[in-house]
């Protein structure tokens, strides 16, 4: 008889499962966050005239090679950074929060405004059950454009050419074509 498969810890964050610190699993996790604490040190320390060089260290970070017309802003910050994907000609300005055990995907064209937070991942609510998380993507769709500080929460899409207003919080899908902004995030108007 065979025996059933098991999923990688990654695996299942990456499918939604809650993950709890004492997971015998968990250690992994640890590893790539204390790898990722140690790439982006070396990556904000560099001269940001260097795009080349920003982009390999960006890709060690990512564990994939970027596009050569990828361009970012150091500083930059990431919580784990094997979960990121990035499309082609895709502009992250400086001070961006990447939050990416959920997965983090940035379609071609997309602008990233500076102090932008990604968070994909979420803490359960019970005091007791405070430090275990559950991990959800965000996709940001070709060509989509995120003012300065904006905030995207856990399982959120942004639609393609969709324009999200500087300082907005983003806990819902943006649809294609449109501008939203505020706290929660609303649409405001349609784009032509």
């Amino acid at each position: 008889m065979m025996q059933p498969q098991t999923l990688t810890i990654f695996a299942r964050e990456l499918a939604g499962e809650v993950i709890r610190l004492n997971d015998p699993d968990y250690p992994q996790i640890y590893a790539i966050i204390r790898k990722a604490i140690r790439i982006t040190s070396e990556l904000n320390a560099m001269r940001v005239d260097d795009n080349e060089q920003v982009n390999h260290v960006f890709s060690e970070l990512i564990n994939q090679p970027v596009d050569p017309t990828f361009f970012l802003i150091p500083p930059f910050y990431t919580d784990f950074g094997h979960n990121i994907r990035i499309g082609k000609n895709v502009f992250v300005n400086h001070a961006c929060t990447f939050m990416d055990r959920g997965g983090i995907t940035l379609e071609d064209n997309v602008l990233v405004g500076p102090k932008v937070n990604l968070i994909t991942t979420n803490h359960l609510t019970e005091p007791g059950q405070r430090r275990d998380t559950v991990s959800l993507p965000i996709v940001l769709k070709q060509g989509a454009w995120l003012g300065a500080n904006v905030t995207v929460m856990p399982g959120v899409t942004i639609g393609e050419n969709a324009i999200v207003g500087a300082g907005a919080v983003v806990t819902k899908d943006v649809p294609a074509n449109c501008i939203v902004a505020g706290v929660p995030a609303r649409v405001v108007k349609a784009l032509s």
